[in-house]
């Protein structure tokens, strides 16, 4: 199945995609939040949200919505670096050890569809980071990696929008990518019965429509799997908890190609959809 967020009177509302249809979860009698919904759904309660959504009357129009972050309120955004052998070969750097990992912050998630901000005080090298992104569905502490997969709740577009000046400024990474807007993600969050196999994915970024950086989930360094047990065993993994998997080569930073205002990025993920984004000068 595939769950979003749309914009509501007092906050983002949980809802089943169905095609075309919206079908709020409230409706279903479901949770609204996405994170108690994860929480307290399992994988056959999905499932069975998902059945009694493609019955409902009640339902709303894709077209009339406004999509958010399809988590809007994770308690972490977990970001790794490096992750693929041919950004690390791109970026001159060895491949590291061990999984390197930064944060965003709520303030960074936009929906498909909502834009991209450039910081007015530091215009001028905004890049892009297509990514594969995954969700956490149910808590967890020291998980084994062969039980990771049960831990994860499916997959979304993930954009790691950086300004590099700022980045490269701290080695902590964090101030070029915690900024407001440069974590946009969606449009849904796939579950993994829909999605199947999330080792050789195609993932692709365009500007404008044209294709700047492409590569496949096969070049990963680290796993998804190996990703949840390694960031497991020193912190407590929750529902909603995101976790963006890295980016491969093709980023503006290496071909001298930075996003400005009046663009539109595109993050495309087999199976997943596609995350669009304006870019707009603040």
């Amino acid at each position: 199945m595939r769950l979003v967020s749309i914009a509501g009177e007092q906050r983002p509302r949980a809802a089943v995609l169905d095609g075309e249809r919206v079908v709020p979860t409230a409706s279903l009698g479901a949770s609204e939040d996405m994170c108690e919904l994860l929480a307290h759904a399992g994988a056959e309660a999905l499932r069975e949200l998902a059945a009694r959504a493609a019955d409902s009357a009640e339902h709303l129009a894709l077209c009339d919505v406004e999509l958010c972050a399809p988590v809007p309120n994770p308690q972490k955004i977990i970001c790794i670096g490096l992750n693929y052998r041919d950004h690390a070969e791109e970026t001159g750097q060895p491949l590291p050890n061990a999984p390197m990992w930064f944060a965003k912050f709520a303030n960074s998630l936009r929906g498909s569809g909502q834009p991209v901000v450039i910081p007015a005080a530091h215009p001028d090298h905004v890049d892009y980071e297509a990514e594969l992104a995954i969700v956490i569905g149910r808590e967890g502490h020291e998980i084994a990696e062969h039980e990771a997969l049960s831990f994860i709740a499916g997959a979304m577009p993930f954009n790691d929008v950086s300004a590099r000046d700022l980045q490269f400024q701290n080695p902590l990474w964090t101030s070029g990518k915690a900024i407001d807007t440069f974590a946009p993600c969606g449009p849904a969050l796939v579950t993994l019965d829909e999605l199947g196999e999330l080792g050789e994915l195609g993932l692709r970024a365009r500007i404008n429509g044209e294709t700047v950086q492409q590569g496949t989930t096969s070049d990963l360094i680290f796993t998804p799997p190996e990703l949840v047990a390694w960031l497991s065993r020193t912190m407590t993994l929750r529902p909603g908890d995101i976790i963006a998997t890295g980016t491969p080569a093709g980023v503006g930073v290496s071909l001298g190609r930075f996003l400005h205002d009046g663009d539109t990025v595109e993050v495309e993920v087999d199976g997943l959809g596609t995350l669009v984004n304006p870019i707009r000068r603040g």
